[in-house]
């Protein structure tokens, strides 16, 4: 059986030598991922090589990415553990959401998207996951920080969560 885990994270908004940084609850996340996911707002490149010392990081680019332009597509598409999987930074207002991300990426099992800070884990249409971490530095309106988590078993997503990882 071919399993992947792959830890999800968005909008970290992390600038080198500044004062924000990753909760230990994501680092302990982090522990055996396979592969990390970063759905857009990194910042600037020192949390990408730092995820990139941890395990395999796929990032797309964020509205608030600009040092990073030219070094992350907008959006990508990829194969986890045999699911199709498609991240975005920005997938809109939620009203028309499931039906817009259908149009974008039709053959993605599972979309994930952040911007917006707020954790969803819902089957937009009945047969596409919409996933959005939430962000584990800034949570804005959130009650907590988050950072997601999917679990690929055979070409089955097996398991999705969204985590708490608020700073002690």
């Amino acid at each position: 059986m071919t399993t992947v885990r792959a830890v999800v994270l968005a909008d970290t908004h992390m600038r080198a030598g500044g004062r924000r940084q990753l909760p230990e609850a994501v680092y302990g996340l982090l522990e055996g991922a396979d592969i990390i996911l970063h759905a857009g707002d990194v910042i600037d490149d020192s949390l990408l090589m730092t995820l990139r010392s941890i395990a395999p990081t796929w990032a797309v680019l964020g509205n608030n990415d600009l040092a990073l332009a030219g070094m992350l597509p907008d959006r990508c598409r990829l194969d986890l553990g045999g699911l199709p999987v498609a991240l975005t930074h920005d997938a809109g207002a939620r009203q028309g959401r499931a039906a817009r991300m259908r149009r974008r990426f039709p053959d993605a099992a599972v979309v994930i998207f952040g911007h917006s800070h707020i954790p969803c884990d819902e089957l937009g249409d009945g047969h596409q996951r919409l996933f959005n971490p939430g962000s584990p530095t800034e949570r804005r309106s959130q009650a907590h920080h988050t950072a997601g988590v999917l679990e690929v078993a055979d070409g089955r997503l097996v398991d999705h969560r969204i985590v708490i990882v608020d700073p002690q």
